[in-house]
């Protein structure tokens, strides 16, 4: 029987997919927060160069649909805490961020796309080679809030603007929302 080859011989800038699901390999890693570009970029500055995302994956061989030629597989798991923008207080929110996928493989981008609508699984090609620091970071991105908040925002909301003289408006007081566009258009 013949040994599993080590991790590292595995590349993850230019992963061997099929030889990584065949040695059922796995890889792992924790890289900075920083080093991903496009992921920081909708980051609530400054992102703390501490913060970690936690990787990993692993390669695993199943049986084809309806008993066919085994498929190569990946399995990736990631995680990081990352500074959002608070939708409701514009002040950063920590927010994990969390990542569990299975990718299947296939041949080529062009079998990818072919198959993609008619799969429940996502599709990744053999060809060009993936990379796995790559495929973590759209990964994560994918799993951002759309809109991030604060269960409790830290700071008070600003009110919202006074009336012209200064005087606050109290409940049955409050003008009207159109009062404005109704003065413009001679209306009482």
């Amino acid at each position: 029987m013949a040994s599993k080859p080590p991790a590292s011989v595995f590349n993850p800038q230019r992963l061997d997919a099929l030889r990584f699901a065949q040695a059922g390999a796995r890889l792992e890693g924790d890289p900075p927060l920083t080093g991903f570009a496009r992921l920081a970029s909708d980051l609530h500055p400054p992102v703390d160069p501490s913060e970690r995302v936690r990787w990993q994956a692993q390669g695993e061989m199943r049986a084809g649909p309806t008993g066919g030629a085994p498929q190569a597989w990946l399995h990736l798991e990631a995680r990081a805490l990352v500074p959002l923008t608070c939708q409701r207080c514009l002040a950063p929110v920590q927010t994990p961020v969390e990542v569990d996928r299975w990718f299947r493989f296939v041949a080529d981008e062009a079998t990818a796309e072919a198959l993609d609508d008619d799969s429940e699984e996502d599709l990744l090609a053999l060809e060009p080679r993936p990379g796995l620091v790559e495929l973590v970071e759209d990964e994560l991105i994918l799993a951002l809030p759309l809109v991030p908040l604060h269960e409790r925002c830290p700071q008070p909301l600003l009110a919202a603007e006074e009336p012209a003289g200064g005087e606050k408006a109290s409940g049955s007081e409050r003008p009207h929302p159109f009062a404005a566009l109704a003065k413009l258009k001679g209306r009482p």
